[in-house]
């Protein structure tokens, strides 16, 4: 048992995650309608989507070859043969009766994901990855009592990602979630709109004494937040040992988590496969997935994250966290290398990543939040998003062009956010002033404020607007010096009494004196001469 899994009240928590990857295709899996997101009610629903008789699928290739995609990049086994299924139940929005699935040969099989939770790395195992498509929506307010039925979503391809039961809390919960989420942006088979619906998770929970077999699990359905996720593991497990302490059943069951009152609430007893009447779909020939075509998709992947990570410390010399940290999406790898090649510095580039670019950015995801806007959601999709953005136009594109385009396609409503403020190339001139001496670190980040508020957009400009430039100029600084040590022989004392302390304040009192434009080598260089040092 790691150490992040310890027992709860003398009970192991057993997890395993279904995910629904909705995959990013412009059309549905089984026909040809759009699956652009926003649409008015039944606007993109086909004659195929709406069931009616002597309609036959036609499987979306594009589908397949995201699972292609995703199957070789956790290292599992793409089935050269997969069969369809109708899984038959009966719902509203679900026209047809069954929905078309996969059950006995997934296109995906095994696999594995790797992640942290905290400093200690967790494996977890993956049964499988199916093609699948999804059901419609029930709408039920604004409606007089009434349900509405929305059948645009249905038929939307999925990609359902099931692990094994191999965490041991919710912390491990979140941060396998949190992983996935950030591999299937990473390859480009998804979007990662948690509030959209496009990645979507059902947590299975049960509780057992250490040693005992598996309990009954309960499955939390459609959590859409990595933040309500842990929320909802903590109390559902607590709910089951209750029931357990008490001498009650627990039955097999899909819950709700409800974040207004911070429980989970029984929907409906939960099915077994059995349930469900599996059986080929006699209307699609056998999925059929030749080497050729593994080895054609294999070549239009992207540099895998863990790839990239050993490229980082091996060729950049990154430590392994910073390689790690640049690599939580393809879109901060992608800001991270164009920083790197502007300045040629990239552990300094990092540095500040890590610093001032992440803080700032997450600050302001946070406050877009509070005022209820959604449309950036987490770093790594607004890092995918301005990605995005920096492919439409790298050589031309300026902070200007940006916030044009930013109120153009309505993707984030605030100007404030490195959309409009910080470019990977703005970052990388800041950082190579600060390698080159130009300016102080200090005074780097005045630059990097007016960058962000919309001051300036050019380093160099604002480096002189603002009279930053460190002065090079030995003979005045060592005037100040003179009249720095004269203000502060307390601190001089204190210094030659072996105080170490009184240094650094007589440094602060030099960079004062300079308006932070001396370069504090030198400042220490000097005074250490000056003092006998």
């Amino acid at each position: 048992m790691s150490k992040n899994s310890k027992l709860v009240r003398g009970y192991e928590v057993v997890i395993g995650l279904e995910n629904h990857v909705q995959l990013s295709t412009e059309s549905k899996i089984f026909s040809g309608s759009s699956t652009a997101f926003g649409a008015a009610p039944n606007t993109q629903a086909s004659a195929v989507d709406l069931a009616l008789p002597g309609t036959l699928p036609v499987l979306n290739r594009g589908a397949v070859e995201r699972a292609i995609r995703f199957g070789l990049s956790v290292g599992a086994k793409v089935a050269p043969l997969s069969i369809f299924a109708r899984k038959n139940y009966f719902y509203p929005d679900l026209p047809k009766g069954y929905q078309i699935s996969q059950y006995e040969i997934p296109v995906v099989q095994g696999g594995q994901i790797e992640f942290f939770v905290g400093d200690e790395k967790k494996l977890v195992k993956l049964t499988r990855a199916h093609l699948e498509e999804d059901a419609g929506k029930s709408l039920h307010e604004d409606y007089h009592g009434q349900s509405g039925i929305d059948l645009n979503r249905a038929g939307t391809p999925l990609l359902e990602i099931v692990s094994e039961p191999e965490m041991r809390s919710g912390a491990e919960a979140v941060e396998y979630a949190r992983t996935l989420h950030a591999l299937v942006m990473w390859l480009g088979i998804c979007d990662g709109n948690m509030q959209e619906g496009s990645f979507r998770c059902d947590v299975n929970v049960s509780v057992r004494k250490p040693g005992e077999p598996f309990g009954t699990r309960r499955e939390i359905k459609n959590l859409n937040s990595f933040r309500y996720m842990i929320d909802a593991v903590n109390y559902e497990v607590n709910w089951q040992i209750d029931r357990i302490e008490d001498g009650l059943e627990i039955q097999q069951a899909t819950v709700l988590y409800n974040p207004d009152t911070g429980e989970t609430r029984a929907m409906r007893t939960k099915e077994d496969a059995a349930d469900y009447r599996y059986f080929p779909d006699p209307d699609l020939p056998p999925l059929m997935i030749s080497a050729d075509w593994v080895e054609r998709v294999r070549g239009e992947m992207p540099e895998l994250p863990a790839v990239m990570a050993a490229r980082f410390q091996e060729v950049d010399g990154l430590p392994a966290y910073d390689a790690t940290m640049m690599t939580q999406s393809l879109g901060i790898a992608r800001f991270y290398e164009a920083a790197r090649d502007r300045s040629g510095q990239p552990k300094l580039v990092a540095n500040w990543m890590m610093g001032e670019v992440f803080r700032r950015t997450k600050n302001t995801l946070e406050n877009q939040e509070k005022h209820g806007d959604t449309a950036l959601r987490s770093l790594d999709a607004h890092f995918e998003n301005l990605d995005r953005l920096l492919s439409q136009d790298k050589s031309a594109l300026t902070a200007d062009k940006l916030a044009r385009i930013d109120q153009r396609t309505k993707q984030i409503t605030l100007a404030q956010t490195i959309y409009s403020a910080v470019l990977p190339d703005q970052l990388g001139h800041l950082v190579s002033r600060i390698a080159d001496g130009t300016i102080s670190n200090n005074s780097a980040k005045q630059v990097f404020e007016a960058l962000w508020s919309g001051e300036g957009a050019d380093v160099d400009a604002i480096i002189a607007a603002k009279d930053l430039q460190q002065s090079n100029d030995t003979g005045e600084l060592e005037r100040i010096l003179d009249e720095v040590l004269a203000a502060n022989a307390k601190s001089v004392e204190e210094f030659r009494a072996g105080k170490e302390k009184a240094f650094n304040a007589l440094v602060g009192q030099a960079m004062k004196a300079t308006k932070g434009k001396a370069n504090p080598a030198a400042v220490n260089e000097l005074l250490k001469k000056k003092l006998g040092g």
